[in-house]
This record gives structure tokens, sequence and C-alpha cells, in this order.
């Protein structure tokens, strides 16, 4: 995989550490903004990508890439996939995905016309240990709860309360707090569960912007709840309750750094798997064996699951008055 990486924010600078620990990965190149020419070049020196690019179709245009990874505010995500598809390049686009499933289903066409693998970079679907939660979940008996819980106090949520609307809290470029941490809840329960018969999200809402929510999903015979917050803090962590146990999952859904399992009469047991400390290790190596394989079955598998998160994510913000794109 010959990555060239769109973006260098937050996301970006938490993966380039491990970006070695990922076998048959060259960093080809890094693309952004002119004025970030700088910061572009410190990365570049600092973690040995080959590249800098400030237009992303000479990026594009160049052989040595032969994926990118669409890392940039959300509602620029369909633009820059889209047009690395139509290039040819394999895609990992950063979640959320896209902001509409007709667009999702635009890149499904465009990567299935050209023998692309297309994926969105969520990391809960790739760990060890929630691996391990989906094959035993059946030791739990009926499932009848499940509860994920992701709610972190925002450094931007100052700055949005005095009149400054980031691109974390606005709408038009598809921010707020389910599109953010609490899509990983979503990939979570769907990832147990599949599709729910309904789902609604009760929000707190500000500017038009989701700030906090809960989204209840309702199956035929349990309920899931996902809780997110970018305006108040509270425990991070997940739960499923069947009749023979319950599961327990510390921390975010997106790192699942340990599962407890208490089956009922028996003792509590903590299971980690982890491959490595750090939660994208796993997707990226699980990115490339797919790419160098061209594996199209997994891509359309892992497309199909994002495709349900995101008609959920769309249906769940519809439901709570909100909609999220230019006005």
């Amino acid at each position: 995989m010959k990555l060239a990486i769109v973006g260098s924010g937050m996301i970006v600078n938490d993966f380039l550490p491990s970006a070695g620990e990922i076998s048959n990965l060259t960093l080809a190149a890094i693309v952004g903004l002119p004025a970030e020419r700088e910061k572009l070049e410190e990365l570049s020196q600092q973690h040995r990508i080959d590249e800098v690019y400030v237009d992303f179709e000479e990026c594009l245009a160049d052989p040595a890439v032969d994926t990118v990874w669409v890392a940039v505010p959300n509602s620029l995500h369909m633009t820059f996939a889209r047009r690395a598809l139509l290039s040819g390049k394999h895609v990992i686009c950063e979640k959320p995905f896209v902001l509409t499933v007709d667009d999702l289903v635009e890149l499904r066409k465009l990567a299935d016309e050209r023998d692309l693998i297309l994926v969105e970079g969520i990391t809960t679907l790739y760990l060890s240990n929630y691996r391990w939660i989906v094959e035993n979940l059946s030791s739990l008996g009926d499932v009848r709860l499940v509860q994920s819980e992701y709610s972190q106090y925002s450094s931007r949520y100052p700055a949005f309360l005095d009149g400054q609307v980031l691109p974390a809290f606005d709408p038009t470029m598809g921010g707020g707090a389910l599109m953010d941490i609490g899509i990983y809840t979503l990939h979570f329960v769907v990832g147990l569960l599949g599709r729910p018969r309904s789902i609604r999200y009760t929000a707190n809402v500000e500017r038009g912007v989701d700030t906090s929510g809960v989204v209840v999903l309702e199956y035929a015979n349990s309920t899931a709840i996902c809780v997110c917050a970018k305006d108040s803090a509270g425990p991070i962590r997940s739960k499923i309750q069947g009749n023979d146990g319950t599961i327990v999952v510390e921390g975010p859904p997106n790192a699942c750094e340990s599962v407890t399992v208490e089956l009922r009469g028996q003792d509590a047991e903590t299971i980690d798997l982890k491959i490595h400390p750090h939660r994208m290790v796993e997707e990226f190596r699980a990115f490339e064996r797919m790419i160098r394989e061209s594996d199209l079955v997994e891509r359309d598998a892992r497309l199909d699951h994002s495709q349900l998160v995101l008609e959920l994510a769309t249906e769940a913000l519809a439901s709570a008055g909100i909609r999220l794109g230019p006005a």
C-alpha cells in the first residue's frame, strides 16, 4: 500500500508514529493547503513521507501513490474520495464516510466499476477485542440490552459557546456529536445486532447542531442505547446484557481497551486480545491486506455495514430535526 495522506489534523498526527508497524506500507505523500506547507514539510521529515503536495491533482497523478487516505473535515470526504477513485486510487475514508447515503452509493459504484478498494476508517470493527465479542455474543443467551456511551467534553465547545463555529460544531460541515464520537457507538451496536426495527435520536441542539444526545435502537427482542456528548463528560464504556450473562467494555468503542465477561453462576473474566497498543494498527493492517489481495468480497461486506450505519445515522438525525451539509 503506497499511501497518500490527505490532511494533517489530529487523526493524522495520532496515527503517523505507529505507521511503521504496518507491514508493506509506504508513506508516499502527504497533501494539504498551500498555507500548510511548512507543517506538511515538518511531518514529512519527521515520519519519512516521500512527497509533499499542496495540489491534490498533482498527488493523484503521482504513479508512486496507489491509495488515498481521506482525513479532512467531514463535508469534504465525498469530494476527495470521488476524485481519488476517478483517478484509479484505492480509498480509505475517515468516519463518518460521507454525509448522505446517495453519496456513498455513488462512491461504491465508482469503486465497483474500477475494482478498487473503498473502506471507511472505523477502528472498532477491526479490533481483536471487538471481534471476540462478536464471536462470543451467543454465550450471553438472548441479548436484551446494549448500551454504548462515549461522552467527551470538547476543547472546541467553549469557542462554540462564544460564537465561533469550528468544523466540529458546524452543521454545514457535518459536525455534531452523533457524526463525531457518536458514530462509533452506532458501529459498535450495529456490528452486534444489525438493522433495528426503529431508531430515534433525542438530542440537545444548539444553533442547528447536536452537542449531545441519546439514540434508541429498537430490535425485535432487545433495545440498544447510544449516548454521545461533546458538551459534557461522563463514563465511557459499553455494556451488553443477556439473560445468561453480561459483557462490559471499558473505554471508548473505537478502542475496546478490555472486555470483562461474567456468565450467570461463574466468576467474571477479563479478556484483552489487543494486537497493538494503538487502536489504528489492526485497522490499517486489514486495509493493507485487502488492497494487496484485491479482496473485493471483504470490501463489499465492510461497505454494506458502513452503508447501514450511515442510513441509521441519517434517520436518527432526521428524527431530531437535524440536517447536515450545505444549506
